[in-house]
């Protein structure tokens, strides 16, 4: 295997691969104008981080097709093709996916080990993909064109997305933000005029 794609298993497998780097340790008797100095330096090294890792994903799929049979060249490069280099990765996972016969099928926490097959994680892969779509398009390739932006992408993400979440037992739905219950108007309650002392009702 080559050692381009080695390394990017390697980097994909760990657990900084699809995260981004958002904070860093602050001593608390930092100044004001040194904590706004420590934000800006570390959103500069997190977009370096995001840089360089997606530097070396194209590189590695670049790497990927020269090793294809037969060589496949970008321009001819589709939504198939990516789903065969996800697939290729696939065999390097280190993530257990249940098989539903398996007795921990949908156990997040399995007690004992189980011969079920490693997968690459739906998140590293979706992250992969979102790096590589937008690399795509920054070495001059058409929005329309992106092969990574491709129907057959998605649908394949969403599958394996759905099918881990059963198989591990845990929810990859974002969490929706609970709204304030509306707050109640009191209504005013109706005036009447009291008739004058003395004064008969009528009927």
């Amino acid at each position: 295997m080559d050692s381009n794609i080695q390394d990017f298993i390697d980097t994909c497998n760990s657990d900084n691969t699809c995260n981004l780097i958002t904070n860093t340790a602050t001593t608390t008797n930092l100044t004001t104008t040194a904590t706004s100095s420590s934000a800006a330096s570390t959103s500069i090294a997190s977009s370096s981080r995001y840089e360089n890792q997606k530097r070396r994903d194209w590189n590695t799929f670049g790497q990927y097709l020269k090793n294809h049979r037969p060589p496949l060249s970008l321009s001819r490069c589709s939504g198939a093709h990516v789903l065969e280099f996800l697939r290729y990765l696939d065999q390097f996972g280190k993530t257990k996916v249940h098989t539903p016969i398996c007795p921990f099928y949908g156990h997040p926490n399995p007690p004992a080990p189980c011969p079920c097959p490693l997968r690459q994680a739906w998140g590293s892969l979706d992250a992969l993909i979102g790096r590589l779509r937008a690399a795509f398009e920054e070495n001059g390739g058409k929005p329309e064109a992106n092969p990574f932006g491709a129907r057959a992408v998605r649908l394949y993400l969403r599958e394996v997305r759905d099918l881990q979440s059963k198989a591990r037992g845990i929810s990859y739905e974002k969490k929706k933000r609970k709204r304030p219950p509306p707050q109640q108007q009191t209504m005013p309650l109706p005036h009447h005029s009291l008739p004058p002392p003395g004064a008969s009702a009528t009927h």
